[in-house]
Parts: C-alpha cells; sequence; structure tokens
C-alpha cells in the first residue's frame, strides 16, 4: 500500500514534467516548420563545417590574423550594404521562393569552394571573392528566414518556442559541425568539408518545396522602394524598444562576436592545439548555446526577456574576458561553454521580443535591421579584431571586446524602465498581459 502511495505521489511530479517536455517542442506540431527544422538542420551542420574549414584554411595559407580578419570582412560586408534593400524585396516577395533561391546559390558556392580546393587551386583572393558572394546571400536569406517563421508557425503563441527550436538547431550544428569539419580536415583536406555542405543544402531546399504554406497576403506597393526603405527605418530609429535591442545587438556583434575570427590563433598558438582543438573550442561554444536555447525553449511566457538581454550580454562579455586570460584547455572550454550560453540568450531574447511587437507589414524590413545588426556588423568587427590581434595579441583584443560588452549591458539595463512602458500595451493587445493586472503583471516581466 505504502508503494502504491509513493507512485501516487510520483505521477503528478511525472505528468508535469512529461507535460513540460512536450510544451518545448509545441512549434513541432506545425507541419511546415517539422520539414524546415528537419531540413536545416542538416543543412546547417554543413555550414558550421565549411566556417570552420574556411578559417582553418585561411590560418593554414597564410598565419595571419590580419588576414583572418579581412576574409571574415568580406564575407559579411555585402549584408551590412544589402541587408535594408532585400529587407524591402523580402516584404514585397513570396518569402518561401526568396529562401529556394537564396539556398540554391548557397548550394553553388559551396561546390565552388570544394571544386577550388580539391583541386589544390585554391588562393586567398578566390575565398575571399566566394565569401563575398556568400554574404550577398545571406542579405536576403537571413531576413527572408526570421520573416518566413511567422508564416510556418500560424499560431502567435508558439512563436517564441519556434525561434528557440531555432536557436537549438543551430547551435547543435555548431556543436557537431565544427567538431566533425576537424575530423575531417585532419583525415584529409578542407575541400570536403566544402563538398559535406554543398550537398547538405538539398535537405534545406527538399523542405521548402515540400511545405504547403498559405498565401500571404502582400499588398501591392504604390510606392517607391527608396519610400519603403525609408518608412522600415523610420519605424525601426522611432520605436525605442526595437531601436535599443538592435543597438546593444550591434555593441555584442561588433564587439564581442568577431572573437571567433581569432579562434585558430587560440588553437593553434595560445593553446597548442590544431585543428581538432579548434574544433573542440567551438563545440563548447555550441553547447554553452544549445543548452541556452533548451532553457528558452521550456519558456511559456516572453515576459522577463528584457532583463535576460541584459544579462546574458554581460555574461558573455565576462566569459571573453577570462578566456583571453587564458593558457589551459580545458579552462578555456568551460569559458566558450559560458560564451555560448550568454551570446545564445541574448541572440534568442531579442529575436523574440522583436518579432512578438513587430507590424506584420513592416517585419521584413525590420528583421533586414536585425540581420544589419546581427551580421552586418561582424565585418568591422572582424577588420577591427584582426588589426588588434595583429597589434597587441589575439588574448588581450578578446578580453577588450569583453568589456564593451559588459558596458553595452549596462546602459541597456538603464533603459529598460522606459522600453516596458511602450511593450506593455503590445503585450496586452496580444493577450501576454491582462488588460486589468497589466501594472501588476509589469514587475513579473522585471
Amino acid at each position: 500500500m505504502k508503494m502504491k502511495m509513493s507512485e501516487m505521489k510520483e505521477t503528478p511530479a511525472i505528468a508535469t514534467e512529461q507535460g513540460r517536455l512536450a510544451y518545448a517542442w509545441r512549434a513541432l506540431r506545425h507541419r511546415n516548420y517539422r520539414l524546415y527544422f528537419g531540413g536545416q538542420s542538416v543543412s546547417l551542420i554543413g555550414t558550421w563545417m565549411t566556417r570552420l574549414a574556411t578559417s582553418w584554411l585561411v590560418y593554414r595559407l597564410t598565419h595571419s590574423a590580419l588576414l583572418l580578419g579581412i576574409v571574415g570582412f568580406s564575407g559579411q560586408i555585402p549584408t551590412f550594404l544589402l541587408a535594408p534593400i532585400a529587407g524591402v524585396w523580402v516584404d514585397r516577395l513570396n518569402r518561401r521562393r526568396v529562401l529556394i533561391v537564396t539556398q540554391t546559390l548557397a548550394m553553388i558556392q559551396s561546390f565552388a569552394l570544394a571544386a577550388l580546393a580539391l583541386g589544390r587551386v585554391i588562393n586567398i583572393p578566390e575565398i575571399i571573392a566566394l565569401s563575398a558572394f556568400q554574404g550577398a546571400i545571406n542579405a536576403f536569406d537571413m531576413p527572408g528566414r526570421q520573416a518566413f517563421l511567422v508564416e510556418m508557425i500560424e499560431d502567435r503563441a508558439d512563436l517564441g518556442n519556434g525561434i528557440a527550436l531555432n536557436s537549438s538547431m543551430v547551435n547543435i550544428a555548431r556543436l557537431v559541425g565544427p567538431s566533425l569539419a576537424g575530423a575531417v580536415i585532419a583525415i584529409s583536406s578542407e575541400g570536403y568539408c566544402f563538398l559535406v555542405d554543398g550537398i547538405s543544402y538539398l535537405a534545406v531546399i527538399a523542405s521548402l518545396v515540400a511545405m504547403n504554406v498559405k498565401p500571404r497576403v502582400v499588398q501591392r506597393a504604390t510606392s517607391s522602394m527608396f519610400a519603403q526603405l525609408k518608412e522600415g527605418w523610420t519605424y525601426v530609429a522611432g520605436f525605442a524598444p526595437i531601436r535599443t535591442i538592435l543597438l546593444l545587438f550591434a555593441v555584442v556583434s561588433l564587439m564581442g562576436w568577431p572573437f571567433t575570427v581569432l579562434m585558430p590563433i587560440f588553437a593553434g598558438t595560445v593553446l597548442k592545439g590544431g585543428p581538432h582543438t579548434l574544433g573542440f573550442l567551438m563545440g563548447a561554444m555550441g553547447t554553452g548555446a544549445v543548452i541556452s536555447a533548451i532553457s528558452l525553449a521550456v519558456r511559456k511566457t516572453v515576459l522577463g526577456l528584457g532583463r535576460m538581454i541584459a544579462m546574458s550580454a554581460g555574461a558573455f562579455g565576462a566569459g571573453l574576458i577570462l578566456f583571453g586570460l587564458s593558457r589551459n584547455f580545458w579552462l578555456s572550454m568551460g569559458l566558450m561553454l559560458v560564451c555560448g550560453f550568454g551570446l545564445m540568450q541574448q541572440m534568442a531574447a531579442s529575436n523574440t521580443i522583436i518579432q512578438t511587437i513587430t507590424e506584420e507589414s513592416k517585419r521584413g524590413r525590420v528583421m533586414s535591421y536585425y540581420t544589419v545588426a546581427f551580421v552586418g556588423m561582424a565585418p568591422f568587427g572582424s577588420l577591427l579584431a584582426g588589426s588588434l590581434a595583429n597589434a597587441i595579441g589575439a588574448p588581450r583584443t578578446v578580453m577588450l571586446s569583453g568589456v564593451c560588452c559588459i558596458a553595452g549591458a549596462i546602459w541597456f539595463t538603464t533603459q529598460l524602465p522606459a522600453i516596458r512602458k511602450l511593450i506593455r500595451p503590445i503585450y496586452t493587445d496580444l493577450g501576454i498581459l491582462p488588460p486589468v493586472n497589466a501594472v501588476i503583471q509589469d514587475s513579473v516581466a522585471r
């Protein structure tokens, strides 16, 4: 009898745990999102293999921190220049077709890299040119993917979960891809990483073709592209919550995220390792990001994400400072976990809030500025990181980056009260905050 009573006591706890796990995957009940999730999961592993292989190839050919920065710059500056224009087109066109085109072009780019690398004729100018081509593709692909998410997940209540699962998918790929790339490079060469990446794009293209998406009502453009571009900028610059979140995002992308271009130096020079060391470090960062994404997936509300943005940016900065000081492989691995967790919390929380409060008619343009803040600022950061590392060394450069991220987190914290006042009516209209108790619930959001 005692045993049965014990089992009865445990049953509610088990049921609660099962319910929490089911809730963490709720976005997958949407067929189109399931297709996308499966196809993109395969493709992103190849993408991360190419990213690591490209960095290692440049480092192997040149042993230059400056050239690592230049290659990173060339791969990201087209996104900075083209993303705002791309956002206008994303609002005007069928987003699924946009993604099919961008993924096809990205596949061609990977096969071109593979052909040159396996033919042993690849050189730095060709790497720079193909990286720039990929950056131009990303200018359309990234805002397209972010805006298309709402069409795949029709229930707005599942949107935050979909963004968190996307983050999990990206970072599981970041965990698997670099580790796999390190093994492939050690056994053969970088060219096979590029080849695998090219083949992996077939999965996401197939998933996009197989979708049944309700036709989105697209208003016929009655104004010029310049007018729509200006309208998007006015909306982003004039709405404090979006503006403030994107400004912090830009600071982290400019000063924090580019530390990844210096990772070959940490793996090869600071920690005295090789391509497998680089793979382990990037994999540890991916593990931290996966843990972060899972913690976000089980959340049932967007309330509290504003404070999380500030805290996670500060944690990322602290992790960078300590990583710059470390000369021990295992300590560096642990700090990469912290950096990955903090960066992903800040990125996914920012994305969730922006997607929740943005007007649908301007979603493509807003997400294009999100792309500019995330990817578009990184080329300047890559160039700056490469130049600083060349002058003061990679460790000091990463420590300086961490200080800047912490300063940005402190500034964002001072802006939170004003942001909450502006977001509260939107959350009330969406049913996230009950109308009568909105003031009381605001304290919970803190």
